[in-house]
């Protein structure tokens, strides 16, 4: 058997700086949850067909590890891919919440080709493994290039890693999901207009920990928090003094206590 886990993240703060061919460009620090993952196994099985166990209620076409297998074999053509998976089925032990801002499925997906180019000996360095994921999602190369923190700017495919160690953070997952593309039409209808790049001049330099001691108000470092809000009114009801808000939502983190 193969494993590999993982990570969920937090957005310590998310800027929108843009908008051009239909979709919105970010600058945002991405940091590493460490106590939090999913676990992907492959695990010895004759498979008729590519076979993944653990993701109940998703199906397997919309399944971001399957849109991850499709996508190294059609950069790769490797057939090795296709026949690894004749022999082995892909398990995954959930462990990270749906539709809550934490990148639950861009990780187990970026997880997956990670362990893929390793087991079935691709060759790919992680700059084409990472290109290749960001036709997935936005996040994908975040996850793949693995980084503790960073800045991730562009469509989500430029990563810088940023040199410190991720905070130790307490989440809040309320249940309520956000759907990740209506926040954004959201923030495009009633924000797009009002972004001021001025605002967060500098951000990518100053580590995390000194930015949630700075700036307290969830709204300034996260521009999809209002949005979400619009999206799921619910979150009014969960939101707490000192807890930020990660992503397009649901979840609440803060730094525990003897951090900051």
């Amino acid at each position: 058997m193969h494993t590999i886990n993982a990570h969920a993240k937090v957005n310590i703060f998310l800027k929108i700086t843009g908008h051009k061919e239909g979709y919105h460009t970010l600058l945002s620090r991405f940091m590493r949850v460490e106590h939090l993952y999913d676990t992907l196994t492959f695990v010895p099985q004759e498979c008729d067909t590519f076979t993944i166990e653990g993701c109940e209620g998703v199906p397997r076409d919309s399944n971001t590890i399957y849109k991850a297998y499709k996508a190294l074999n059609a950069h790769t053509g490797d057939l090795d891919i296709l026949e690894f998976f004749y022999h082995h089925k892909v398990v995954v032990t959930k462990r990270i919440p749906s539709q809550a801002g934490l990148g639950g499925g861009s990780s187990d997906a970026a997880a997956f080709m990670r362990l893929v180019n390793e087991v079935c000996r691709l060759g790919l360095d992680t700059d084409r493994l990472s290109e290749i994921g960001s036709t997935i999602g936005a996040d994908l190369p975040f996850f793949i290039h693995n980084y503790p923190s960073a800045n991730v700017s562009g469509f989500g495919e430029v990563v810088e890693p940023f040199d410190e160690a991720p905070l130790p953070l307490e989440l809040y997952t309320p249940p309520v999901g956000c759907d990740t593309a209506e926040v954004y039409r959201h923030f495009k209808s009633h924000f797009l207009a009002d972004i001021r790049m001025s605002s967060f001049i500098g951000w990518e330099s100053i580590p995390s920990k000194e930015i949630l001691e700075k700036i307290h108000d969830p709204d300034l470092l996260n521009d999809l928090y209002p949005a979400a809000r619009i999206s799921c009114p619910e979150l009014e009801t969960y939101a707490k003094p000192g807890w930020f808000f990660s992503g397009s939502g649901s979840t609440f983190f803060r730094p525990l206590p003897t951090v900051l």
